[in-house]
């Protein structure tokens, strides 16, 4: 395979335990988190958040089998209300914090106090799934290890870290029994494979080439390492969506915006587009009163 001159491309890197049922995952992101925290004025610790919440989002993606999105949303009573992230198949990524203006806390617990952990999976074909685990660890990553062990699917671990300006991450899951039939056997590969991966500190994870992170911790274990998938910000709002969700409003209200401004605005929280629709564009929208649905920010 050829060699990556960029030691911090946005990407993320698969691996294989030749010798046991385990898969790896690594992912890096610095020009996407760039993109993302520079439309809104986050402070160091939401910024520092968010970032992990993209690499986890990245990571459990990479899980899925199918074409779809994944959605990485903590609701919380502390400091950052509500912040998620979004990841889908072709690992195009978006998230934001809602009202976090005020947030000046460092710590997990204070950011994301009290809260729960959503994980929301949306394939294109088939029903979408989502599962819920309180926010009760000390990190994102331990919450998400909570999640996984309580939803009794097979061993499945991460580690992250954010500095604000690079996020980073690694995942470890276990597969189906198929080179390891022995339980005793199984458990003693997972724990090898997940001690190595606890001495790896959080400045090597955002300063290493994801090549550099695997060899540091698995020289000694054979891999087949596969090749590096790009990973991009790309917000999915479009003209279209932003109609089909005035389709929900009441006529009145859409009525009584017209008259006041002229026309309707609808903002895209993620990435600050904006969408304008005059009267003639809303002729279809302007028919019978439908109830009370969704507001216009």
């Amino acid at each position: 395979m050829n060699d990556h001159s960029d030691k911090r491309a946005d990407q993320s890197q698969r691996f294989l335990f030749e010798g046991a049922d385990i898969r790896g995952e690594t992912v890096q992101l610095e020009g996407a988190l760039r993109e993302i925290l520079g439309l809104h004025q986050y402070a160091p610790g939401v910024g520092r958040l968010l970032g992990e919440f993209l690499a986890a989002a990245v990571l459990l993606s990479t899980t899925l089998k199918f074409q779809g999105r994944l959605t990485l949303q903590a609701r919380s009573e502390g400091q950052v209300p509500l912040i998620m992230a979004e990841c889908d198949s072709e690992l195009q990524i978006r998230g934001i914090a809602r009202g976090a203006q005020e947030a000046t806390a460092e710590q997990f617990d204070l950011l994301l106090g009290g809260g729960q952990l959503a994980i929301t999976v949306d394939p294109l074909k088939g029903r979408r799934y989502q599962g819920v685990v309180p926010l009760g660890e000390d990190s994102l990553a331990h919450s998400l290890d909570a999640y996984f062990r309580q939803s009794e699917q097979l061993g499945t671990r991460l580690w992250l870290a954010c500095d604000g300006q690079r996020a980073g991450g690694l995942l470890l899951q276990q597969l189906p029994a198929q080179l390891a039939q022995d339980p005793e056997l199984r458990a003693q590969h997972w724990e090898h494979a997940c001690t190595l991966a606890a001495t790896l500190e959080s400045t090597e994870l955002l300063a290493l080439e994801s090549r550099e992170v695997i060899h540091r911790l698995y020289h000694a274990d054979p891999l087949t390492l596969f090749e590096p998938r790009p990973v991009a910000f790309q917000c999915s709002c479009s003209r279209e969506r932003s109609l089909n969700a005035l389709s929900a409003l009441a006529t009145g209200e859409l009525e009584e915006i017209l008259e006041e401004r002229g026309m309707v605005e609808m903002d895209c929280e993620f990435c600050n587009a904006q969408y304008h629709f005059s009267r003639e564009d809303l002729t279809l929208l302007l028919g019978p009163e439908r109830g009370d649905g969704a507001t216009v920010h």
